[in-house]
């Protein structure tokens, strides 16, 4: 513990530290402070804090060497019976406070972890208090740029960058006033209420000041402004104004997607005002796109940030990008109510916001797109991808336990994006869809602008559907993992049940997972669907008076969830069969689980791969396609060896330039073709794609566009042709963007054909500085990473995972799980497995279990194709 005085001098020594919170000099109550926001100093403020409000003011200079300057005018109300000192939350504060002072008065104030403590005496309990900061922001959440910046401080990292109290369920009424550069432009929360230009004089530049209007009460994580040179798109929806800004170049490329942009969105907040029946809550509604935004959006109130590639789509965008950008609109807009309006009162309920986000962008978006199979696409957005976490030693329950905010990060993932709205699919069938839709408005005007758990909400439900739904959420939301579901064709010594169900759990802990199943009998005739209960350990029926299916599939409806085990009879004919199955829907659910069936060694990859090339060449559903095609690259990559991937290479080109060509769509044309260039490897194919890059050749019905280009000089240069060095440098010459230059300027050391160079720029990695633009990072260490790099690539697994904790610390919430993937994705060895599994089984007991856990989640792929791929 430090303290300061008056204006933040260090006052006494490292010898006077104490186990206490000092209190003007006398000893104060012990509080429970470490660093990070605890569970218990969360709690203690959340009992003596209220009616926050912020009032801060930033000088934003254009220099990145130099920090942003500001003051901070605090007023809340605060009752403390105990006198426990004041604690707000600030990295590093005693490098940059200037000064403090309570109601006026200057105050000692002392440092201790990421808090500044303000003595209790200093403050009027049961009164209204006034606390004014002066500070240096720290750079840690603002993501400085040559010519823009952006704040990002969720979960926890707006203390980071400004002194407040960080933490979800003390929302508050911010206010900001930004000076910026001269051309700079600047958005907030807010609405801007005064826009005043500033003479250079006395050493400061010439600018802007930008006033923006006090929000409506919002926690921390969702204050946000972003500052820089961005163009502004304005139109207007239902009168209603809509900007965005961006920094696209390409002005045809703004052109082909602003009306799309504008009009998802618009259809996005008139869905929801429909089905909550509250109008949008926050006034005013903008959005940034960012180049180099570290996630697909963020869901700021007012104010929602993206990364600019996931909206400005190219003109050779698959359906999977179309649909992918009306889903993350929407996902984003959701937050509004289901996160914003109503936020979780602590992370442990993170899952609450983002399982509606993504529950009803998938309502949301039907309307926009007419021809597409919803169910199907539901199906494949989220199954598969929930099944990888699942399926792994590191499985999560969608709930966890938490107990300081500094972990917060490490509760995302696939579970709570993907497994999450499967389980509220369930949910909603189990209570009804009317009954689900009124209990979420209850919910949402009994908390709105307030905090909510859970609980609450399963109070709410089970009041109005009294459906048992505390064991119900106890299973599926409180527990990691699926069950195990086997089907079983009885012979005829079995007329009444002649089809048995039964489920197991994987871990052998007896639980139990109940659900409704929906059967597909399929005959020849036509298919039969029975529905059956599963709440127990087995359950069987008859075939009513038919003869044997030719298969069996207990998960039609594309909610039910588990790794289904299929009877052998069923997964002969779906070996023999599956490409012709009439129902797209059917098609899906079938390929999903015959892949578990592959990753548990049930089926050979050889055959498996002979399959998906089968399937490509009759699917005429895109959403299917695009999973196949998926499974390919998979398998191509991850199953066979160095020696097998060049022998049938070949063939698998032909293949895909074949469906390319007979492809009835552009956007299936450009899926085929983007598969296409992530499997070349013969002398012809890379010949082709050479070509391709010189714009000596046309891809038949895909119009290619500077990322387009980029990728294929980098696909080239990974595969070490002749000439790669040259192919870079003259793709780097030809770059329009400045910030796509910037991006590629950053990978191309990882593509270099020298392995010292590629050593350099790992090297590098381990400054944090040098991590800043995350996705960039990812990019790069992919190709480092390849597959036909892995040999060398092997002296990178080790350092990687040792810098794992350090990327947590220092980076966004995806960033750890996303360093891991890029890092192993590529390999398939059994050394690079013991590597890992060394890894593992030297940590200490101090090691964080949840990221002990996203290693095993990323390695499970790597310890599966390491041993599959050895056979």
């Amino acid at each position: 513990m430090i303290r300061f005085a008056r204006r933040g001098v260090l006052a006494v020594g490292v010898a006077t530290l104490t186990a206490h919170l000092a209190c003007g000099g006398d000893a104060g109550p012990a509080l429970p402070l470490d660093e990070g926001v605890s569970l218990a100093l969360a709690e203690l403020r959340a009992r003596t804090l209220s009616d926050i409000h912020y009032t801060y003011r930033l000088r934003v200079p254009r220099a990145r060497e130099m920090p942003l300057e500001g003051t901070l005018v605090a007023q809340f109300q605060w009752f403390d019976a105990g006198a426990n000192d004041l604690v707000l939350d600030f990295k590093d504060p005693a490098a940059r406070i200037r000064g403090v002072r309570v109601n006026g008065a200057p105050v000692e104030w002392e440092a201790r972890h990421d808090h500044v403590v303000v003595p209790a005496g200093a403050l009027t309990s049961g009164d209204r208090n006034r606390v004014n900061v002066e500070f240096q922001a720290g750079d840690e959440a603002l993501n400085r740029n040559e010519d823009f910046l952006y704040t990002l401080f969720v979960p926890d990292r707006a203390h980071f960058s400004l002194p407040l109290f960080d933490q979800p369920n003390l929302k508050a009424r911010f206010s900001l006033t930004l000076e910026v550069p001269d051309g700079w432009v600047a958005v907030a929360n807010g609405g801007v209420t005064e826009e005043t230009a500033v003479n250079a004089s006395g050493g400061a530049e010439r600018g802007t000041t930008y006033r923006f209007a006090e929000t409506e009460p919002i926690p921390t994580y969702l204050f946000a402004f972003a500052v820089g040179d961005f163009q502004i798109a304005v139109a207007a929806r239902a009168g209603r104004t809509l900007r965005m800004f961006h920094r696209e170049t390409d002005a045809d490329k703004v052109a082909r997607n602003r009306e799309a942009i504008f009009d998802l969105h618009a259809v996005a907040l008139e869905w929801l005002e429909d089905y909550t029946q509250i109008a949008y809550p926050f006034g005013k509604f903008d959005f940034v796109l960012i180049p180099p935004f570290q996630y697909g959006g963020m869901e700021h109130p007012g104010s929602i940030f993206y990364r600019q590639s996931s909206l400005l789509l190219d003109a050779s965008a698959t359906q999977a990008q179309y649909l992918g950008r009306a889903s993350l609109i929407a996902h984003e807009t959701t937050h509004m109510w289901f996160g914003d309006l109503v936020t979780m009162s602590w992370f442990d309920d993170v899952w609450t916001k983002e399982v509606f986000a993504n529950f009803m962008a998938a309502k949301i978006v039907h309307p926009s797109f007419p021809e597409v199979n919803h169910d199907l696409r539901f199906f494949l957005a989220h199954h598969d991808t929930a099944y990888r976490v699942d399926r792994t030693a590191g499985a999560n329950p969608i709930r966890q336990p938490l107990e300081n905010l500094k972990e917060a990060g490490s509760l995302y993932g696939p579970i709570i994006y993907q497994k999450a709205p499967i389980v509220m699919r369930q949910l909603e069938r189990l209570v009804g869809e009317d009954l689900f839709r009124d209990g979420l408005r209850e919910y949402l005007q009994t908390f709105r602008y307030g905090n909510a758990s859970w609980p609450d909400l399963i109070d709410i439900l089970d009041r109005r559907a009294d459906a048992g739904l505390a064991a119900w959420s106890k299973a599926w939301v409180d527990e990691p993992g699926r069950p195990v579901v086997t089907t079983q064709m009885l012979d005829d010594t079995h007329p009444a049940d002649r089809l048995q169900v039964s489920q197991n759990d994987p871990d052998d802990r007896g639980r139990l997972w109940p659900q409704q199943l929906e059967l597909l009998l399929s005959y020849d005739e036509g298919d039969v669907r029975m529905p059956l209960s599963l709440s127990g350990a087995s359950a069987s029926l008859g075939w009513a008076g038919r003869a044997r299916p030719n298969f069996v599939l207990p998960n039609a409806s594309g909610i039910e969830y588990g790794h289904f085990r299929l009877d052998p009879e069923s997964v002969d004919y779906l070996m023999s069969n599956l490409p012709d199955l009439e129902d797209p829907l059917t098609r899906g659910i079938a390929w999903v689980t015959l892949w578990d069936g592959v990753l548990e060694e049930e089926i050979a990859p050889t055959a498996w791969f002979e399959l998906l090339l089968r399937g490509l060449a009759t699917e005429t559903v895109e959403q299917n396609a695009q999973q196949i095609l998926g499974y390919l690259g998979t398998t191509f990559w991850a199953f066979l060896d160095d020696d097998r991937r060049r022998e049938n290479a070949p063939h698998v080109e032909s293949a895909l330039w074949a469906a390319l060509a007979d492809a009835a769509t552009p956007t299936l044309r450009a899926a085929y073709f983007r598969a296409w260039r992530q499997v070349v490897l013969s002398d012809a194919g890379l010949e082709r794609m050479r070509r391709i890059w010189a714009e000596q050749e046309d891809v038949p019905g895909v119009p290619l566009s500077e990322p387009d280009f980029m990728a294929l000089a980098e696909g080239l240069a990974v595969r070490g042709v002749a000439g790669a060095e040259d192919i870079l440098e003259h793709q780097a010459e030809r770059i329009e963007n400045p910030d796509r230059q910037a991006r590629f300027a950053f990978v191309r050391p990882a593509l270099s054909l020298d392995p010292g160079v590629r050593e350099v720029f790992f090297d590098g990695l381990r400054d944090p500085a040098n991590r800043e633009r995350e996705p960039w990072v990812l990019a790069a260490v992919g190709y480092l990473h390849h597959p036909l790099r892995a040999a060398h690539a092997r002296r990178f697994v080790r350092p990687s995972l040792e810098l794992v904790q350090e990327i947590q610390r220092t980076g966004d919430i995806f960033f750890p799980s996303g360093w891991l993937n890029a890092t192993l994705v590529g390999h398939n060895s059994a050394e690079v497995a013991d590597t890992v599994r060394g890894f593992l089984d030297e940590l200490g007991p101090d090691y964080p279990r949840r990221l002990r856990e996203k290693i095993l989640q990323s390695a499970d792929m790597l310890f599966r194709s390491a041993r599959i791929s050895a056979q």
